[in-house]
């Protein structure tokens, strides 16, 4: 298998007119979808592994625009790990107790909890791109000083890009793997995407007039994407760039670079059984068996 965390991961020079959104002179969708069975049975037991040693958790971030795939790569990505492993959270629009605390607090309180995976899909990332296009969202979050959006001090959005990179260090540093994916689907892509939703009934409900107007923004949006992921793809917390026209193909890199990266830490392993347990283990199995 390729190593696609490292030819996929973001560089700090990182220009997304590099990357492509369709790999699939490289990989079949026939044979994305069969290495995806296998890959999420492998993912779920290192899931398992890591609940009990109950030492790292994981977050997944998934960013992309409207129709990139993130709802049904989650679903198809996780669907083999205990329930109990994963958790999903998905960022709306800030609800106003939200809003009564700095941005990143909606986040802080659903990162997972050691030894579970927490797959946030749109997430804290949104603070430096929705509101970067919009930068009027800003005045609802009451910030002092902040009162006119299209004049913002000049080194605004840096400081917002140290505040997330020390958020995700301070997470890394007492044990949470952090994997951070832009779903690169290209515009003609998109429109395929948003033309199915309004002419197959059963995703007509997904269509919103909101989704041609953001679309509209298109350019601005992937600026503002590069800046993101340049300023905050680290070492620690990197950035992968994921070819997203085939969803299956998406799905298997994602499941590809989670197992990769998890197959690395080599002190992921089941607990020991107690001594005292384990110096009474026959007393014990005798004790069942003659029930």
């Amino acid at each position: 298998m390729a190593n696609y965390s490292k030819k996929l991961a973001a560089k700090s020079n990182f220009k997304l007119k590099e990357h492509p959104t369709n790999i699939k002179d490289e990989i079949s969708k026939d044979d994305a979808k069969i290495e995806l069975k296998e890959l999420r049975k492998k993912i779920a037991a290192l899931q398992d592994k890591m609940y009990a040693d109950d030492r790292y958790s994981v977050l997944i971030c998934l960013q992309g625009m409207d129709t990139s795939g993130k709802d049904s790569l989650i679903r198809e990505v996780f669907k083999e790990m205990n329930v109990r492993g994963v958790v999903v959270e998905s960022f709306k629009t800030p609800t106003e107790l939200e809003l009564q605390h700095d941005y990143l607090w909606r986040h802080e309180i659903r990162l997972p909890e050691k030894g579970k995976f927490t797959v946030f899909n749109r997430t804290h990332y949104e603070n430096v791109l929705v509101t970067r296009v919009h930068p009027e969202y800003l005045l609802n979050e009451r910030i002092p000083n902040i009162t006119d959006p299209q004049n913002l001090p000049n080194d605004f959005w840096e400081m917002r890009f140290d505040q997330i990179n020390n958020f995700e260090k301070r997470l890394t540093q007492n044990g949470m793997i952090i994997l951070k994916f832009f779903l690169n689907v290209s515009k003609e892509e998109q429109k395929e995407r948003l033309l199915s939703r309004l002419e197959e009934e059963e995703k007509n409900w997904k269509f919103s007039p909101g989704d041609l107007k953001e679309r509209a923004l298109w350019d601005k949006y992937m600026e503002c994407y590069e800046d993101a992921i340049r300023n905050t793809t680290k070492k620690d917390a990197p950035w992968y760039i994921i070819p997203s026209d085939s969803k299956p193909i998406s799905r298997f890199l994602v499941a590809s670079i989670i197992y990769e990266t998890l197959s690395e830490y080599k002190d992921i392993h089941y607990p020991e059984m107690p001594e005292e347990v384990e110096e009474h283990k026959r007393k014990y199995k005798e004790q069942l068996e003659a029930e």
